[in-house]
């Protein structure tokens, strides 16, 4: 595809707003600088003061921001053409931009800011996964209603997962799974005899014996290789959450609640997200998973990206492709097909180019809930027990995640991840329980959660 004749070289800017200028934000502003069909003049973060910071560090002139407090200032810096810095989102809502760029991460933040800008005729391009995955039907649904869309974000993996399916079932490929690595890469070192991953470093001594084992089968290999690598954190609540955001666009499903998760060669993703039959983990096809890319120093990362893989149907063909370097099973039966990157803010300009010159979301037209993603007790939880989420990924101590088929918010369902987020448990949890809605003290105030009960009425 020709991406000039696509969007056009003469279209007029795309006018944005990215609201949270951390990692993701951050990046993104700094491509748009460079992006000549995108103009993002107006940031806004918990403090306007912060996202002047992120200007500045940008190299816009300081003298050229302004920071401002209230909805007349916003319009007068904006006519003046001075970057916009806020510390609320309705102080710029009147301003002629088209894409609010949502990319908080947080959950009540996050559902606050969509609902203010599809009600104020926005589109949205939603990076935070966390709100996607509570009440993305919804919202898609709510802004359809108001002539807008929302949209997932090329640069993270659900949108571009997305892309990779559909395109990948345009073709009539007959897909088996689909999928990311996570973000953290597991590298053995067979000098020093150690595995490390994000940062730590432990002794590995048999992990060797399990690089490269082509004669055994792939449940023992995955089974013995997490077993070796034990002391590190191998299922992620934003990996799944990831993935519940791809089930609810394209309809696939899962086959285990917490995903298989296998730690893997990169040469190995196609023989292990086979089905069983082929020699594979996998029960049934067209479901989703996630593995952790598996490496020698010095070798090439999956970098996060997403693969799908896929039916060799004609021999001859995917005999020829395999000689020519691509991922194939060791049966020939099933190939991997790939993208490995996902670069956050650099490449999401494409997503907010189709839903602002196309008027089409990168992700599905009319998404569904498919699969909820709810909270798991890991060990017992008393009643009282306030389910702090903290840190990057906003993890709750001894809290897992599951993807389940998706359903109302009721008392004796598991109540979803990220609506439990911060919540007080009402009555005590047994580790290995899911939690239901009626074991936490929901807040009737909260945003998500108003925007969950309306998700539910429209479809179930």
């Amino acid at each position: 595809m020709n991406y000039h004749t696509y969007f056009g070289r003469e279209s007029v800017p795309v006018e944005c707003c990215i609201v949270g200028t951390g990692g993701f934000g951050r990046s993104f502003i700094a491509q748009s600088l460079k992006t000549p069909l995108i103009s993002t003049r107006v940031a806004v973060d918990l403090k306007a003061q912060t996202a002047t910071d992120v200007l500045r560090g940008l190299g816009i002139d300081p003298a050229n921001i302004a920071q401002c407090e209230t909805s007349d200032e916003a319009k007068t810096a904006w006519e003046n053409g001075q970057y916009i810095a806020a510390g609320d989102l309705s102080v710029v809502l009147d301003l002629p931009i088209s894409v609010v760029v949502e990319a908080t991460g947080h959950p009540e933040a996050g559902a606050k800011h969509c609902r203010l800008a599809i009600d104020a005729g926005k589109h949205v391009a939603l990076v935070s996964k966390e709100v996607d995955s509570v009440v993305g039907p919804g919202l898609a649904l709510r802004a359809r209603n108001n002539n807008g869309i929302v949209t997932p974000v090329d640069g993270d993996q659900p949108s571009l997962l997305m892309g990779l399916v559909t395109w990948a079932e345009v073709l009539g490929l007959d897909i088996i799974a689909a999928g990311k690595a996570s973000e953290y890469d597991f590298v053995y070192d067979p000098k020093q005899k150690t595995l490390s991953s994000n940062g730590k470093t432990a002794s590995a001594p048999d992990f060797g014996d399990w690089i490269e084992p082509a004669s055994l089968d792939l449940a023992t290999i995955a089974a013995r290789r997490s077993e070796i690598a034990a002391e590190f954190p191998q299922r992620a609540v934003p990996d799944l959450c990831e993935m519940t955001l791809v089930a609810n666009a394209t309809g696939f499903l899962v086959d285990r609640a917490d995903l298989h998760v296998p730690i893997a060669r990169i040469t190995e993703v196609a023989d292990f997200f086979s089905e069983r039959s082929s020699g594979g983990l996998l029960g049934t096809p067209k479901v989703l998973d996630v593995f952790h890319c598996l490496r020698l120093p010095g070798e090439l990362s999956f970098a996060g990206g997403v693969f799908v893989t896929v039916r060799c149907d004609d021999a001859e063909t995917w005999q020829m492709l395999a000689e020519k370097g691509h991922v194939v099973s060791r049966k020939g039966d099933v190939a991997m097909l790939y993208i490995p990157r996902h670069l956050l803010g650099v490449e999401a300009a494409t997503s907010i180019l189709e839903v602002g010159l196309r008027g089409v979301s990168s992700g599905a037209a009319e998404p569904r809930p498919v699969i909820d993603l709810v909270a798991h007790a890991d060990a017992d939880i008393e009643a009282g027990t306030v389910l702090t989420a903290s840190g990057h990924h906003h993890s709750i101590v001894n809290v897992s995640a599951r993807m389940i088929p998706a359903g109302p918010l009721l008392d004796d369902r598991a109540v979803p991840f990220y609506l439990a987020a911060n919540r007080t448990l009402k009555r005590a949890v047994r580790a290995g329980q899911p939690i239901l809605c009626g074991d936490v003290e929901l807040d009737e105030t909260s945003a998500l959660l108003e925007l969950r009960r309306e998700q539910d009425k429209a479809f179930f």
